[in-house]
């Protein structure tokens, strides 16, 4: 009599333990994919911020070039009588005798004017 192998039948529990593993693992990484710090919508993130970051530095770059330029004409070397003389009178508020100064309504004294006048 030849010898037979009992075999059993694999519950339904055991045939669905891998692939639900791999499933779960596949969806696990999938959404991290899409959704993560470094996925699809987080790129998109980062490139917006990347573009403000830049706008941000080509208008610091634009503004210390400027300020270069103000400080090398304040520089003895290249001393600019016209900047001097506008710095100091930007800084003391002072005119000479024979100059034309035109005072500008400011706008905080508009307001106070207008109720003044409607007293």
């Amino acid at each position: 009599m030849p010898a037979t192998t009992r075999q059993r039948k694999q519950s339904v529990l055991r045939r669905l333990t891998i692939p639900t593993a791999a499933l779960s693992v596949l969806a696990y990484f999938g959404f991290h994919a899409l959704n993560g710090e470094l996925g699809l919508v987080g790129r998109a993130r980062i490139e917006r911020q990347e573009a403000m970051l830049q706008a941000e530095l080509d208008a610091l770059v634009k503004e210390r070039s400027l300020l270069l330029s103000k400080v090398s004409l304040l520089r003895p070397e290249s001393l600019d009588p016209d900047m001097v003389d506008e710095r100091a009178r930007q800084s003391l508020n002072l005119v000479q005798k024979d100059e034309l100064v035109i005072l500008r309504r400011a706008q905080r004294y508009a307001n106070v004017n207008r109720e003044l006048v409607n007293r």
